[in-house]
């Protein structure tokens, strides 16, 4: 099959035997209510939890369905494979299990956690390669790796026995619900998932509307659809790894562009604050792009109320080194963290001063970079500050500038404030 030039859609009866095929290594992952999602959006709101996966994702689906349909002269030869993390593991567990070799190109920026993790699941079996900045660029030398030797490439989204592994999903769903399904956010990186996904509701529970979320930052879907073409961005936020993506593959952009009710962006910082809120709140420790679809709850809620609703939460394979970056990043999307250059006075007691009169009771200065220059009246000094309420900044503000102390508010200059977060 040419992905190229076949038009495909997934069948049920491809998906079932993909079921068939991995129950060996992928666990039934729990259907579960949340009582606080559901109390907040007046909705039942269900988690289909793949965090609990054994490799902490889904990716083992897809993975294990496309290598398991390989040749015997395919396995010898090995599998190769390009993936921000998640892919990787599953390929690598499928590897191990089934006892073959694998090569696996990972982004640089990967999280360490992830190649770790990674390693650990395909042992001896599996080479890590780490090249390149985004997935694209891995999978750019994984392919070239493939026609120089000979081997496999197992697409991370971009093939008919990965999107029916990760289509079981939709079976899992359907079985599990006891009542009928009106909404199913699912995360969309290349598009695998929500690929095969709804090939699976669209037999199923064709009255079930499926809602893909991307990143605000990597909105490659949502500009295809928005163009009726399959379009690459040419630059995209990598913080949500597991969903960043330049081009989503031409296959699932058919799918989805068919079977997708609606395509959302959700703010970075509207994730991060998720993220916090599920550890904090549930013990749930989901990884940026599993807290997706949970996300996109606040722009559906009043389309919700009184439904039944099923957020995929696509994996946990988080590294803990990136909390500060995830709090950082949830403080500016609620208007409670703010950076300026401030122009301190080379006099004794400015510092005094900016603490005792311009700060409010409530505020703390949480980042402080500051350089003495003796041949000017001010100096400046890049400070960051936490509010309690985002309605203290304008009081802030006025009360640096009728003292003499601002110079300038860095957040709303994205080439400056690159350097701070």
């Amino acid at each position: 099959m040419s992905i190229a030039t076949t038009t495909y859609f997934p069948e049920l009866q491809d998906i079932e035997h993909a079921a068939s095929v991995i129950s060996e290594v992928a666990m039934v992952t729990p259907l579960m209510n949340s009582i606080r999602y559901s109390r907040r959006y007046d909705a039942n709101i269900l988690l289909k939890r793949e965090d609990l996966q054994r490799v902490r994702s889904y990716k083992i689906r897809g993975a294990f369905n496309k290598i398991s349909s390989l040749t015997k002269d395919e396995l010898e030869r090995g599998v190769v494979c390009a993936s921000a993390g998640n892919h990787a593991q599953g390929v690598a567990f499928a590897c191990h299990h089934l006892k073959i070799i694998g090569t696996i190109y990972m982004p640089s920026v990967t999280p360490k956690q992830k190649v770790a993790q990674t390693q650990m699941f395909g042992g001896d079996y599996v080479k890590i390669i780490l090249e390149g900045d985004t997935f694209d660029d891995s999978s750019k030398a994984a392919m070239q790796a493939c026609t120089s030797e000979g081997k496999t490439f197992v697409h991370p989204f971009e093939d008919p026995k990965t999107i029916e592994g990760q289509g079981t999903i939709g079976l899992e769903i359907f079985n599990q619900a006891d009542v009928p399904i009106d909404y199913v956010f699912v995360a969309v990186g290349g598009g695998g998932l929500a690929s095969g996904l709804s090939g699976a509701l669209k037999a199923l529970s064709p009255k079930t509307k499926i809602i893909g979320v991307e990143p605000e930052g990597a909105p490659s879907m949502y500009t295809s659809i928005q163009n009726n073409k399959n379009t690459k961005i040419s630059k995209i936020d990598k913080f949500i790894d597991g969903a960043a993506v330049q081009k989503v593959g031409d296959l699932n952009f058919k799918i989805c562009n068919a079977y997708l009710s609606d395509m959302l962006t959700v703010p970075e910082g509207l994730v991060c604050q998720t993220i916090l809120d599920l550890y904090n709140r549930d013990a749930i420790v989901v990884e940026p792009a599993g807290a997706l679809t949970l996300a996109a709850l606040e722009f559906y809620k009043d389309k919700i109320k009184g439904k039944n609703i099923v957020c995929i939460v696509s994996g946990s394979n988080n590294d803990i080194t990136r909390t500060a970056e995830i709090k950082e990043r949830a403080l500016l999307y609620a208007d409670l963290k703010h950076y300026f250059i401030v122009r301190f006075p080379q006099r004794a007691g400015a510092l005094k001063q900016f603490v005792g009169e311009v700060l409010g009771p409530n505020d703390d200065i949480t980042h402080f970079e500051y350089s003495k220059k003796s041949s000017r009246e001010n100096a400046p000094a890049v400070v960051g500050i936490e509010l309690k309420d985002k309605k203290d900044l304008q009081p802030l503000i006025s009360r640096m500038k009728a003292l003499n102390f601002f110079g300038d508010y860095l957040n709303d200059k994205p080439d400056l404030f690159q350097f701070l977060v």
